[in-house]
């Protein structure tokens, strides 16, 4: 054992040795043979894949043979949904059961995290779990600190295992060979909850490794979103995405061999999902159906009943702290998490009636990446219900992508973007550029069961005015009784907190005024040098 893992063990020792004193059972130990031994969590959750990209929805262009396992051998979600479709802010929902408007700074993307909000995993670590991560965990920002050091949201990481990535943009962590680790740092019977946060299919990737690594051909696809060219590159960018999701799924195959192995799987329940969608332009960052809309498969051999069913509620993903801590035996009331806007998803496991089940999705976003001027974000407010999604844009001014100027900057850099951007500049076709970076209404109204890519939009169509009307009072409703700030007329809150990085702060005046900064997400030629102050 290495000195990293004797460190992890005598900690552990040393903190089932505490719980004995006190005269808590942690699991540190065997369990009495009269108790049921709790239920292991293992959450693995891809960085940038959207709904249905995976085989189990009928993908054909992407195989993800794990991912149809846990489907197979458990319940495949139709409706899955994070409240806010960008990386911190989505991950914040998921580890503390609230939507992002109730998390205060955590509402906005690289925030400091507001110590006001504990997590399930450190709830959870609290009560006798052995609880870590590998890979991308909560980020990007910065967690704070519990007694000198630094927070740790889902317990320690376990990076260190390496492997030779199949492409150079590919992440060199061997998520799997961590995830061994871990399991042997863990006392003999000790139930563990663990996150997998892979780091793909995130941006950047290697052009053409789709078809050069992945045997895979353009003519597969068999549908290209109607807000992008149906160009080659665009299929070329689309392939790529998919190579590093078959990554992603290939080191999910290598962990369930693991609890396999080490006789863990049955009694492991097993959450493989998402942060937000692609990351490819009117998706992620945005609110829009193909932006929020998740895969989620959910398998637990010892405590699903009646397994290789689709469950077609909506789902969000504020609904797994409360499901974890509920599996688990951990009484919400005491845990010590702020009030939860999620429900426990354990009836829908054992297949009895949910008397919380949601008949529509609330979603929303404030602040997201910099470029706008005075560090303004755009805030949106959402409904999903009854098939339709309506969108209440409080700044219709600003930009919804971020400023031209700045690059668009909430819109990583791709093939795809330049090949959108180029068109317009070149070739006088604004019409893609307009879908994926124009600015919007006040109010948008799209039939999401017809039109998933959201191009029609119905709002101002009259005969729509009694169901707009309807959505919006209950957004409103549902929004007002979340205390959401946005809603009770000082949204403006949101704009003030600041970022993390100190380097991201007044981006947008700095490099304005000449200072050489750049967003490295973004390729260069993205900026629109031309465009000034936002004309």
């Amino acid at each position: 054992m290495n000195q990293s893992k004797n460190k992890r063990a005598a900690i552990l020792k040393i903190s089932c040795f505490i719980g004995l004193l006190a005269g808590v059972t942690f699991g540190c130990g065997p369990t009495p043979a009269k108790q049921t031994r709790r239920p292991n969590i293992l959450i693995c959750i891809a960085d940038d894949q959207s709904f249905p990209h995976t085989g189990a929805y009928g993908t054909s262009w992407i195989k993800t043979p794990a991912f149809d396992e846990i489907a197979r051998e458990g319940i495949l979600f139709d409706r899955a949904y994070t409240p806010n479709a960008k990386c911190a802010p989505s991950r914040s929902c998921l580890l503390t059961g609230r939507n992002s408007w109730q998390l205060k700074e955590a509402a906005n993307h690289a925030p400091y995290f507001p110590a006001t909000f504990k997590t399930y995993a450190e709830v959870l670590g609290s009560h006798g779990y052995a609880i870590g991560f590998t890979g991308k965990g909560w980020a990007p920002g910065e967690p704070g600190e519990v007694d000198g050091r630094r927070r740790e949201l889902l317990g320690p990481a376990f990076n260190t295992h390496k492997l030779t990535p199949p492409t150079k943009q590919i992440s060199p962590i061997d998520y799997a060979a961590n995830f061994r680790e871990f399991l042997e740092t863990k006392g003999e019977d000790q139930p563990f909850c663990f996150w997998f946060g892979a780091l793909e299919p995130h941006r950047p990737y290697t052009f053409g490794s789709g078809q050069a690594k992945g045997g895979k051909q353009s003519n597969e696809i068999d549908d290209v979103y109607g807000f992008w060219p149906d160009h080659d590159t665009v299929r070329t960018d689309l392939l790529d995405y998919a190579y590093e999701i078959e990554h992603f799924d290939r080191q999910l195959a290598q962990i369930l061999d693991i609890l396999r192995e080490t006789g863990e799987l049955d009694n492991t329940l097993i959450v493989v999902t998402a942060d937000n969608g692609m990351p490819f332009p009117r998706i992620k960052g945005q609110a829009y159906e193909r932006s929020n809309h998740l895969p989620l498969a959910i398998m637990w051999k010892n405590g699903i009943q009646h397994p290789g069913r689709r469950y077609a509620q909506y789902v969000s993903f504020t609904d797994f702290a409360p499901t974890f801590l509920d599996v688990a035996g951990v009484d919400t009331a005491g845990s010590g998490m702020a009030r939860f806007e999620g429900n426990s998803l354990k009836p829908v496991l054992e297949d009895r009636k949910d008397r919380h089940a949601r008949d529509y999705m609330v979603i929303g976003k404030e602040r997201h990446d910099v470029g706008r001027p005075h560090d303004w974000g755009y805030p949106i407010r959402g409904i999903l219900k009854d098939g339709y999604l309506y969108l209440r844009n409080f700044e219709p001014q600003r930009w919804p992508a971020g400023n031209p100027e700045t690059g668009y900057l909430n819109t990583d850099g791709s093939p795809t973007k330049s090949f959108v951007l180029n068109q317009r500049r070149y070739h006088g076709a604004p019409a893609f550029w307009e879908l994926n970076f124009g600015m919007r209404p006040s109010e948008e109204l799209y039939d999401v069961s017809a039109d998933a890519d959201c191009l029609n939009n119905l709002a101002k169509d009259g005969q729509y005015h009694d169901l707009k009307a309807r959505l919006y009072e209950t957004l409103k409703t549902e929004l007002e009784a979340e205390e959401d700030p946005r809603i009770l007329g000082h949204g403006e809150v949101f704009d003030r907190y600041i970022y993390a990085e100190e380097r991201s702060r007044n981006f947008y005046e700095r490099f304005m005024s000449g200072e050489a900064i750049r967003a490295g997400w973004i390729n260069q030629n993205d900026i629109e040098p031309t465009w000034k102050g936002g004309e």
